[in-house]
């Protein structure tokens, strides 16, 4: 039946690629390299870079700001008003 890893969609479809590459090095890593000591993360990074470089051109074109991202409205009257 295939892959049976599931992976979430990134934030523009056209960065699931680099997301779903960056996902499968990291759990690469994280049991193979993280979990025996080795803290060294940068076999992913050139991966995670391409990633996060596709997120901010995605950002970009849906005129999203990293503020309005990165804002915590839980417990706050911001949570319950719907996005605009």
């Amino acid at each position: 039946m295939g892959d049976s890893r599931k992976h979430m969609n990134s934030l523009g479809s056209v960065c699931n690629e680099f997301k779903n590459q960056y996902d499968d090095c990291f759990n690469v890593w994280f049991s193979e390299k993280f979990l025996k000591g080795d803290t060294n993360d940068s076999m992913c990074a050139t991966l995670f870079s391409s990633y996060q470089q596709c997120i901010k051109k995605a950002m970009k074109d849906q005129q999203i700001e990293l503020h309005d991202v990165q804002a915590n409205h839980l417990g706050t009257e911001k949570e319950k008003v719907p996005p605009s």
